[in-house]
Parts: structure tokens; C-alpha cells; sequence
């Protein structure tokens, strides 16, 4: 798997994950939701999200 199959693996599992997190414990896990969107949004526009910045330090490869 590539940088942009494991960036969209991990944005939606941070999102499933903390509107759980937001039903269950506590609201302010939401917080991590909308976080996660607008890095999402301003990746759209900018080509630069800190995960894949993190997922190519650990190797994976782009294409």
C-alpha cells in the first residue's frame, strides 16, 4: 500500500473512531473529528498532510 491508500485507512478510522468516542465517553472527542477534517480540507488544497509527512519517514512509499 501507498502513502495516499494508508492516509485514507487512517483519517477514516480516526474519524469512526472518535465520533464513537464522542457518542460513548465523552463530546469533546469531536474536537478530533472536525481536526481531522480540516486537515483533510486543507490537504485538498495545499498537497500537504502532517500524516503523510509521518507515513513517509516511516518508509512507505508514495506511488
Amino acid at each position: 500500500m501507498n502513502v495516499d491508500r494508508w492516509l485514507r485507512l487512517i483519517a477514516g478510522l480516526f474519524v469512526m473512531l472518535t465520533v464513537a468516542l464522542g457518542y460513548l465517553v465523552n463530546p469533546w472527542w469531536y474536537a478530533f473529528t472536525a481536526f481531522v477534517g480540516l486537515n483533510l480540507f486543507q490537504s485538498a488544497f495545499t498537497n500537504w498532510c502532517p500524516m503523510m509527512a509521518l507515513l513517509e519517514r516511516l518508509g512507505v512509499p508514495k506511488a
